[in-house]
């Protein structure tokens, strides 16, 4: 077996960005704390030598006090990994030291890699990793692990100490009634004082003028919500042009299938089982999910990456509080905006067993990638695709950022009672978004991932609605049997039949409501010829939606049961069903009851 390296350090140090360069693999890396909250694996060639590299979740000493840290601390102190390499903070280092001598008193076979240094360079630091390694007496390595500068430089040191004797780092020398954590502390700030000179920069200061502005009790907030609206509205006007481009081409292919089906001479259910079922569900996914996307997901992770989204975290942290959860939901309630399984694996970086399961429990409300397309694209139908359309997705999050508090609030009055914890929220320097890297890592590791998982539920979701739509039961079919079983609820929520079946036979991925929705009006499992935003709105005006109906499906999107990996996800983070079931029910009854509600108050108005 390959050797194995662990690599440690505290959170948001750029472990993951050294893992990435060295094994070659695309792991979730951004400018933000608790980005890995499990042990992730790869395997790494050091001048031809296979290496096993584990990247462990970010931690701040070895005495854990969350499950993230607990997995972090058990790596390390029961020695799993033939070698160690702490990643190290270069621009703040006596921060980033305590850890690393609390891992040398444990384990010897490690290596200090200070990372970074880029970034410390144009803050005015300069650090001597040849003092340090002569005071510690283990290998200390410089590196930027962005740019690729050091990595295999760290792993050959850690395989040198495998290879021969296991070297006597410096012993950590204890004062009189001093504890390990206060001894780590004083000689971290000897080492500084040994190996750290800086000169005095503007760049600390322009940082902490965009600290103020972001971060300030009355512009915080408003300027997130004008970011938020400038990037919907990028999103909007992007994403008509291509959608436009696919959506003909898809009809161009689709007549080739169709000519070269009847040419041999194929029976007609079969070909309409092909082209109508799987082939038309597949062709209006992609056409509707795929160009709002390819537009959305670069410039959100944009604003990750220049270290945005904790001061997301720090603006709400009041608000969270008020409800008695955890600021740093916050930051979960962003993993969510990509995605709601992620977002309640993401919960794990909560101290607070409640208050994680407060967090779990109302993820969900958080609009995720699979709900966003449909949500732009119906913008874009009945509300024009401009500012209207954008200020209208702001007030989306907005109502969902609410609601999310509201059902915490809740949770923590009744069934989750309790007050909320302290904890420390990290706010990571400002770094200059890696253009190049930010667009292929959205499109490969969002947007075409997202749409992958959407085809793959499309195709055969297709294939099923389709056969429904032609078998019958007591009536003209399965699906016109539900659909009609369903309208008279739907009709008083201001939907109707075909929307909620919709929402019904869309538990796999929320990406396929909108058009299960269409293929549900002709009660046939036949999609109307309509591909993209341009060409939904036709379809949805003839099938009698008004503006009302749009709200209330984008209402109801926000709030109804997760998808079924959600479900699956918060099962296995909870261990309990019973939990799984309030985090299915809780947002479907207010979904029903806000629905109500708009139906009313637009019949009144």
């Amino acid at each position: 077996m390959s050797p194995v390296i662990g690599l440690c350090g505290n959170p948001n140090v750029g472990k993951s960005t050294l893992f990435n360069c060295a094994t070659g693999l695309r792991q979730h890396t951004g400018n933000w704390t608790g980005k890995t909250v499990g042990l992730e694996t790869g395997t790494a060639r050091v001048d031809g030598r296979p290496v096993t590299l584990v990247d462990v979740p970010g931690t701040y000493s070895l005495r854990p006090v969350s499950a993230e840290e607990r997995t972090a601390a058990a790596f390390v102190t029961e020695g799993r990994a033939d070698a160690y390499i702490v990643v190290l903070d270069g621009t703040s280092l006596q921060r980033s030291l305590p850890l690393a001598l609390s891992v040398l008193g444990r384990q010897g076979r490690t290596v200090l890699c200070v990372n970074l240094l880029d970034e410390a360079e144009k803050q005015g630091i300069r650090i001597d990793t040849g003092a340090l390694s002569r005071a510690l007496g283990v290998p200390v390595v410089g590196a930027a692990a962005r740019s690729g500068r050091g990595v295999t430089e760290a792993l050959r040191a850690a395989l040198g100490l495998m290879d021969g004797p296991a070297p006597q780092p410096a012993p950590l020398v204890m004062g009189p009634g001093e504890t390990e954590a206060e001894a780590c502390h004083r000689r971290a700030a000897e080492l500084c004082a040994l190996a750290v000179t800086r000169r005095d920069g503007g760049r600390a200061h322009r940082q902490l003028a965009a600290d103020r502005l972001l971060t300030g009790r009355w512009l915080g907030i408003p300027v997130m919500l004008l970011l938020l609206g400038t990037v919907f509205f990028l999103t909007l006007k992007g994403a008509n042009y291509p959608s436009a481009l696919l959506e003909r081409g898809f009809d161009a292919l689709g007549r080739w299938l169709r000519e070269g089906l009847a040419a041999l001479s194929l029976p007609p259910f079969l070909t309409g089982v092909l082209m109508d079922g799987v082939y038309e569900t597949t062709a209006t996914v992609v056409s509707v999910m795929l160009p709002p996307m390819a537009v959305f997901f670069p410039l959100f992770t944009l604003l990750e990456d220049l270290g945005y989204l904790p001061r997301v975290a720090f603006d709400l942290d009041r608000c969270f509080a008020r409800c008695r959860a955890c600021g740093k939901q916050a930051l979960t309630v962003c993993m969510g905006f990509g995605c709601n399984a992620v977002g309640v694996t993401g919960c794990r970086i909560i101290d607070s067993r409640r208050e994680r399961l407060v967090a779990i429990l109302t993820n969900a409300v958080t609009p995720c990638n699979g709900r966003f397309p449909a949500l732009l694209t119906l913008c874009t139908v009945f509300f024009g695709g401009g500012l209207l359309s954008a200020g209208l997705m702001v007030g989306v999050v907005i109502f969902s950022l609410g609601m999310t508090m509201g059902l915490s609030l809740l949770l923590s009055r009744t069934v989750l009672k309790g007050q909320p914890s302290a904890y420390t929220l990290e706010l990571p320097p400002f770094r200059r978004p890696q253009v190049g890297k930010v667009i292929v890592r959205s499109l490969l590791d969002r947007t075409l991932r997202v749409l992958l998982r959407a085809v793959t539920v499309a195709a055969p979701c297709g294939l099923v609605i389709y056969l429904l739509g032609h078998l019958p039961l007591g009536g003209p079919s399965l699906l016109s049997g539900l659909v009609r079983r369903l309208d008279p609820l739907g009709r008083a929520l201001g939907l109707d039949g075909a929307i909620l079946s919709g929402f019904l036979l869309g538990l796999p991925a929320n990406e396929i409501v909108l058009p299960l929705t269409l293929m549900g009006y002709g009660a046939t499992g036949v999609l109307p010829p309509a591909g993209a935003a341009g060409a939904m709105g036709p379809a949805l005006l003839s099938a009698g939606w008004s503006r009302c109906t749009a709200l209330s499906f984008m209402v109801f999107s926000l709030l109804h049961f997760p998808c079924s990996t959600t479900l699956l996800t918060i099962k296995k983070e909870t261990g309990s069903w019973g939990w799984t079931l309030l985090a299915a029910v809780l947002p479907t009854i207010f979904g029903l009851l806000f629905c109500l509600g708009l139906r009313l108050l637009w019949a009144l108005l």
